[in-house]
This record gives structure tokens, sequence and C-alpha cells, in this order.
């Protein structure tokens, strides 16, 4: 009986996907816990490139039941538009279950996530206008929609209502726009919900029950450690739990079933949206970086945008394996690296004139500078190579030292986009 949790060490855009994908092949289940359609996870197989927003990373695998779990805020148009481009370009129907738990993504979030950010202005948090935040405000002010209240249709009229109140309020007096009325919303909820209800179900037993038959299920996290809500750099942090911790909650599954996290981390460093990174890097070394980077360059997977880069941060990267609790790392893009002479390393902060090597909270990061080692390079390209040892001594070096800084040992090394593009350490 095995719950392995894939999950992000730094900012997001860690390269899960693939590690999902990878290890999806021995599994039965892969549950998607938390988030929404708000980040992405590209995937590179035999039938092409994918950017899977919603979906879990297990689809392309037959042989894998694919969970949406009560934790993921639900949008609906985005689920059926990723499945139809799956089915359109030969991918077979993958097995599909959604909880009848999970919340659903409104119209109205997505404009009130636009309207606040452009009402902040400057001061935005560079949000992907998803719908996340309103999402997540409206569950805990206890305002949102189950998937399972879309069969009940005065039910349903009831939850809006009482949802637009306030939002009217808003609407007319904070933000100078017209009023909502929940009828509006009701034919296209009801008619979302009836293509939706051959894939429902009660997750939590489907899960529980696939659990104690000793299957293994592979619960697959958004985003990154430093962008949770508790133990990130808030403000400029997602609106759900990023951490492996919340898996169980979000799946429907024991706390005690969990015994294996698999953290995610970049050789390098990248990050999209707002907030601080400390270890940034900028102009032609950071575009040589960013144009190399990943199968077409470090380009944001729901925005497009492209990512903010920097080199590997042992200080970031050892506090996300910590609050993630993480057993191994997988080490992603390792084969970017290659044309480097030296690549540099953060290996601790200055803040204020004093050095730290600790990771510190959000109000001193702005402070915060980052110190450099530099580790030799291995000049060649390893994208080829698939056992540890075969590898240039400078790219074991390389390995070997960051698995050092982290505290945790690196047993998975990609080096290339591909699926079989992945190497085991001893």
């Amino acid at each position: 009986m095995s719950v392995t949790a894939i999950v992000g060490a730094n900012w997001g855009d860690e390269g899960k996907g693939k590690i999902t994908d990878a290890l999806a092949a021995k599994c039965g289940f892969v549950v998607r816990y938390q988030g929404g359609a708000n980040a992405g996870h590209t995937i590179i197989n035999e039938y092409g490139k994918f950017a899977l927003h919603l979906l879990p990373s297990g689809v392309f695998h037959p042989n894998v039941v694919n969970v949406i779990g009560q934790g993921v805020a639900l949008d609906l148009h985005k689920f059926f538009s990723e499945l139809e481009e799956l089915l359109s370009r030969g991918v077979p129907a993958p097995e599909l279950r959604v909880s009848d738990r999970a919340q659903v993504v409104l119209p109205f979030h997505k404009l009130f996530d636009e309207l606040e950010e452009k009402r902040l202005g400057d001061s935005a948090f560079g949000s992907t206008k998803t719908g996340i935040a309103p999402f997540y405000s409206d569950k805990y002010f206890k305002l949102g929609i189950q998937v399972a209240d879309l069969y009940n249709t005065d039910r349903l009229r009831l939850r809006l209502e009482q949802s637009l109140i306030s939002k009217n309020i808003l609407l007319e007096h904070l933000y100078n726009e017209p009023i909502l009325q929940p009828d509006h919303y009701i034919d296209e909820l009801k008619q979302l919900g009836e293509r939706l209800k051959p894939y429902v179900c009660d997750t939590t037993v489907l899960l529980q029950q696939a659990y104690h038959r000793g299957e293994q299920i592979l619960a697959e996290g958004q985003l990154g450690a430093l962008r949770d809500p508790d133990n990130g750099i808030y403000p400029f942090s997602t609106s759900s739990s990023t951490l492996a911790g919340f898996a169980t909650v979000g799946a429907g599954l024991p706390p005690y079933a969990m015994n294996r996290i698999v953290a995610v981390t970049k050789a390098y460093s990248s990050c999209v949206g707002a907030g601080p990174f400390v270890n940034e890097i900028f102009d032609a070394e950071a575009d040589e970086l960013r144009r190399r980077g990943g199968d077409a360059g470090e380009f944001g997977a729901t925005t497009g945008r492209p990512r903010r880069m920097g080199w590997f941060d042992a200080v970031a990267t050892r506090y996300g394996c910590l609050v993630q609790g993480a057993t191994e790392v997988a080490l992603t893009n390792l084969d970017v690296l290659g044309y480097l002479d030296d690549i540099p390393v953060c290996v601790a902060y200055k803040i204020n004139g004093l050095q730290t090597e600790s990771f510190p909270v959000p109000a001193d990061l702005d402070q915060a500078k980052p110190i450099y080692t530099k580790l030799p390079g291995w000049k060649s390209d390893i994208s080829g190579i698939r056992h540890f040892g075969e590898l240039p001594d400078s790219a074991q070096r390389y390995v070997l030292t960051l698995e050092k800084m982290i505290g945790v040992p690196i047993k998975w090394i990609s080096n290339g986009p591909k699926r079989e593009q992945i190497i085991e350490k001893p």
C-alpha cells in the first residue's frame, strides 16, 4: 500500500508534470488534490506536447484512473476543453473521475479576478485571472457550489443567490460594473453538470478502497512550496495549500497513507508571477538561460509569460524540501546547463549585512541578496545518457553537491523534455 505525493520545492514550474507522467506508469491512480487551471504541467510523449492545467498528468496511461479530488477548483469549461484536445490529437479516452464534493469555478470568479487585478494596478499580484482567489474566498466564506449542487436546481439557485448578494454590492459600488442575476447562470451550469455526470462519483470511497487493496496512488500537486499561503512568500502565494501535507485532505485519503514525497526542483531556478525572487538574473544572462530551458524555452504553460530566471537556490530549495517533508528529490532540466563553463549556485543570503542559510520570512526577503559559489560545468550534451555513472564527472559532482546542500537524496534526474529522458540515480 503506497501513496506518493509529487510536489514542487520552489515557486512552481519545476517540471512536476513530466515526473508524474513518468512515475504514473506503475500506478493505478493519479489524483489532483488542490489548485485549479491557474498553472500548467507540460508533458511530451508519443502523442506530442501537451500543457495540462486541470486534468491529472496520468491521462496518457490507459491503465491509470485519473481523479480530480474535492480540494480542486474545478473549471468545467477547462475540464472539457482539455479532454477534447486529448481526444482530437489521438490520445485514447482516459479514465476520469471527479469528486462530487469538488467545488466549481464560476464565471463571476474569473470576472472578479480580472477586476481586482485591474484595480490594484502596479500593486497587482500577477494573477493568471482564472478565478482562483475569488473561488477559494467563496469556498471559505461558505458560498461555494459543489458538483453535487449542479443536480438540484432549487439548491443551486439558492447557493447562487447567497453568493451574489455581497458581490453585487462590490460590482456596483467598488468596480462600477453591472450587477449579476442568479438565473443567468443556472441553465449553463445544469447543462455542464449533465455533461459531467458520467465522471462524477464519491472519490473518497474510490481512493480509500484502492488504498486498502494495495493500489499504488500518485497525488499530484500544483505550483510549489514557496507559493503556499502559510509557508511561502505571502502575499505572493496561491490560495490553496501547495504542500504534500494537504494531499490526503484534498484527495480524501487518511494521513497515514502517504509514505513517499517526491519534491521536484530544477537544476536552476525559474518563476512566473510577482513577488520576491532573491537570485533572479537579468538581461542577456537570463535571456540565454530562458531560451535554452525546456523544450521551447522558459515560458509559463498557462500565461505564456517569460519566466523570471535564476541560478539554483540552495536556500530556497532546502526550505521547500523541509516544509514539503520530502523523502526524495527529482532534479529536472540538468541538460540545459551544458553550455556553461562554470555554474553559479546560491548558497546563502545576506540580509542587512548578516549572512544566513535559512530561508527568511517574507518581510525580510526584499532585503535579501544572494551569495554564490561556482561549480565547474561539463560543456557537453547529456540528453542521451540514461545512467548516472555515464554522466560527465562535473555533472555528477553538480548533482551530488546540490544533494548535500538540500539534505535530501536526489533520486531522479531529468535530462530532457521527453518521457524517456530520465535517470534513476542509485
